[in-house]
């Protein structure tokens, strides 16, 4: 069985925390190789650390690596397209931490940019690859709940270290970026549509200037409204649930997900209430090991180029909805899930 080999870009603690040690141990089609960080004996310490066989001290000579068959880009997200197109540049296949880009136009750029040099580029959404979605999904699919109205989603941690990252507005810092991205995903997931419209409502923090608790309201279309909180000051807590003409169901861990333990779908219909147990899985390695995949097999990336513009033309018109305190019409939509659109004279897939 082949296996690629990664580079990673940066020592990140998200790295650190929930990726290397499934991949390590991972006997799939990802093989970490190189490790990079500006500062040359940092990225030393963490290749030993997670067995990576190369550590360098800049990114751009992990790129210039000709051993390194794709990228993992981790950085602050302000970075991130400076780095898709380097990569990019470089030949190297990309799965780029979200949110992909801080602007529906910035993530346009960035696939047409990797489009043309034949680049596979993927929006790294891991919830995307765990069973307990698939299975959610499928039974919407199915009818269990009937149609789906209305979805509600909550996602909140506590962070007041200012050094962080995550709490700098000039890195792309802020609840909506970082985790706000998620309940837009899932709410366009599970409606199978992209919303016509959204309002939003947003508090920002005096000292850092970022968002730290984030409320938005996504109209479907026909009365099927999204409804979601975000905060990064908040108790930590998350769940989403969707509810329909003739039941609901709720994921109890959508995102944070243990990979020790058993996944949980709570499913309510008139017949009575019923938890479904989903198979344990990391559902990191099964994010990697499809996005190997569809570079051995010069296919498309598993989550969609699509999906990436989608996803952020939403955070960009809750962001304008802030800002004018009114509804705003979401641009680039799509109808469904599975309809094309056209950015310059290319479509995106």
């Amino acid at each position: 069985m082949k296996k690629l080999r990664m580079g990673v870009l940066g020592c990140s603690k998200h790295y650190s925390l929930r990726i290397a040690l499934p991949l390590k141990k991972s006997a799939h089609f990802v093989v970490p190789y190189a490790i990079a960080s500006r500062d040359e004996e940092k990225a030393k310490e963490f290749a030993a650390l997670w067995g990576f066989s190369k550590a360098y001290g800049s990114y751009e000579e992990l790129l210039s690596d000709p051993k390194v068959d794709f990228v993992y880009i981790p950085l602050p997200n302000h970075l991130h397209l400076k780095y898709i197109k380097e990569s990019a540049d470089a030949g190297k296949h990309i799965i780029c931490e979200k949110p992909i880009c801080l602007s529906a136009d910035e993530v346009k750029h960035a696939l047409n940019y990797c489009k043309e040099k034949d680049i596979i580029l993927m929006e790294a959404f891991m919830y995307r690859f765990h069973p307990q979605w698939t299975y959610a999904k499928e039974l919407i699919l199915a009818g269990e709940i009937g149609e789906v109205l209305t979805v509600h989603g909550h996602f909140s941690y506590t962070n007041k270290d200012g050094n962080n990252i995550r709490n700098k507005a000039d890195c792309g810092g802020g609840a909506l970026y970082d985790i706000g991205c998620y309940t837009v995903s899932t709410a366009r997931f599970l409606f199978g549509h992209e919303p016509i419209r959204v309002v939003s409502n947003i508090v920002y923090d005096h000292s850092f200037n970022t968002d730290i608790l984030s409320s938005g309201m996504l109209d479907f279309g026909e009365g099927r409204i999204a409804t979601f909180s975000v905060s990064t000051q908040m108790f930590p807590y998350q769940r989403i649930t969707a509810i329909g003409s003739s039941g609901s169901l709720s994921i109890e861990l959508p995102f944070n997900v243990y990979p020790d333990t058993h996944a949980k779908v709570i499913v309510s219909t008139s017949i009575g209430q019923r938890t479904i147990e989903i198979e344990i899985v990391n559902q990191y390695v099964l994010e990697f090991d499809a996005f190997a995949h569809a570079i051995i097999q010069k296919t498309h990336a598993p989550i969609s180029c699509l999906d990436s513009v989608s996803n952020m033309a939403v955070i960009d018109a809750l962001f304008k909805s802030a800002k004018t305190g009114a509804w705003e019409i979401v641009q680039n939509r799509r109808k469904n899930d599975r309809e094309k659109i056209s950015i310059g004279d290319q479509n995106l897939y």
